[in-house]
């Protein structure tokens, strides 16, 4: 090839068709296409209208999927090391979470921000083992990491909220110290509504809403947490009380059960829910805690295939969608979820969901997942760099 032909290859515009869309902006669209010239996106939109602006462009098909990196909105990093098993939730607690604990810490930590950084996500919102400050830092000072590193906290007991709270706060000053501008951000993640007791979840909610600090909270994963809230019992209660736990479910969450209280309407009651925390998983939930996520402006990650392999149920996207509230995607550990590419949940969920329009999970993945984490939103538009990391594979 002459260097005349060759150059006029390289500006020789391209045309990349894709089932779905995402530019970044507005909704998803299907089928689309983006118009690559010199490296530089010059054109997006639907194919037939591309094909007819641009009638020299060569065409080839990119793939499924052209839309910005997706962002894993929930994981674990430091549970990297596990070796993944589905199982149900109450076998996989002791089996897999407690059973392979010595593989947790740093060294998974840090070899699962590599895997994200060569899967190119957009951002990821991790929850830092409460034994794990140590990670805090050299998470932080990763420059090809940013998102929000969700310190963990767990304590069921009333009588030692303000001595865990003075710990934890230390924590968060000490490391927020260590943030940078385009990195990582610290949050707080009160773990569950039955591991926090109920003077702990709001003093930790209290402060993060007043110091402008994200919170994650694991919430209505598995229905035995619903049966914890109405009843006292159950196999959640049984669990926990092979450690030490307060004598009554009572105790932990400062009210009696109700028949119809639900870990989401315990949260709006105790004042939580002011704080807009994220809340992860919400599977196991009724019309009104739906309700009560969207007034108080919340939202939820759902993770298809850990909730899936642990038997917990399916979220209820299409309500939550309906009812207005912001939806992103994670994958949860690598021990419940198999790995952590967040287009692996994107397309279970497209089997998941057969009758939701794909082009919702895509947007999910993508913009849901930078508003939960509040980083910034890459476009595809004209006059950006092109880059391939815009094609899912």
């Amino acid at each position: 090839m002459s260097d005349l032909a060759a150059a006029d290859a390289v500006h020789t515009p391209e045309l990349l068709t894709c089932d779905i869309l995402y530019t970044g902006m507005g909704g998803a669209q299907s089928p689309g296409g983006v118009v690559v010239s010199g490296g530089i996106v010059a054109a997006t939109g639907h194919p037939d209208t591309l094909r007819g602006n641009f009638p020299h462009a060569r065409e080839r098909r990119a793939g499924s999927v052209i839309a910005p990196p997706p962002v894993n909105a929930h994981t674990h990093l430091d549970m990297s090391a596990y070796d993944f098993q589905a199982l149900p939730y109450f076998r996989w607690i002791p089996e897999v979470a407690m059973g392979q604990r010595e593989k947790r810490g740093l060294a998974g930590a840090l070899a699962g921000a590599d895997i994200l950084t060569r899967l190119g996500v957009g951002a990821v919102g991790d929850i830092v083992w409460s034994h794990g400050q140590d990670l805090l830092a050299p998470l932080l000072a990763r420059t090809d990491l940013s998102g929000v590193l969700y310190y963990e906290v767990l304590s069921p007991f009333p009588d030692r909220a303000d001595e865990v709270f003075q710990a934890t706060r230390q924590v968060i000053e000490t490391h927020r110290k260590l943030e940078r501008p385009g990195g990582s951000r610290l949050g707080l993640s009160p773990h569950t509504p039955f591991t926090v007791s109920h003077r702990l979840m709001r003093l930790l909610a209290d402060y993060a809403e007043g110091e402008g600090i994200p919170l994650q909270i694991h919430v209505a994963e598995h229905p035995a947490e619903v049966e914890l809230f109405r009843t006292g019992g159950g196999p959640i209660w049984d669990s926990m009380t092979r450690f030490p736990y307060p004598a009554t479910f009572a105790e932990v969450i400062g009210r009696a059960p109700e028949s119809d209280l639900t870990p989401v309407r315990y949260l709006d009651e105790l004042g939580v829910l002011a704080a807009r925390p994220t809340l992860v998983h919400m599977v196991n939930v009724t019309p009104d805690d739906m309700a009560r996520t969207a007034r108080a402006g919340c939202a939820v990650v759902t993770c298809p295939r850990s909730n899936t392999h642990l038997e917990c149920g399916v979220f209820p996207w299409s309500a939550f969608a309906a009812a207005g509230v912001e939806i992103a995607l994670g994958t949860d550990s690598v021990a419940s979820g198999g790995s952590l590419d967040v287009r692996d949940d994107v397309a279970f969920a497209r089997t998941l969901y057969p009758h939701l329009d794909p082009r919702l999970i895509v947007r999910a993945a993508v913009k849901g997942g930078h508003r939960i984490t509040g980083t910034p939103m890459p476009f595809i538009r004209r006059g950006e760099l092109w880059q391939g990391s815009f094609i899912w594979p």
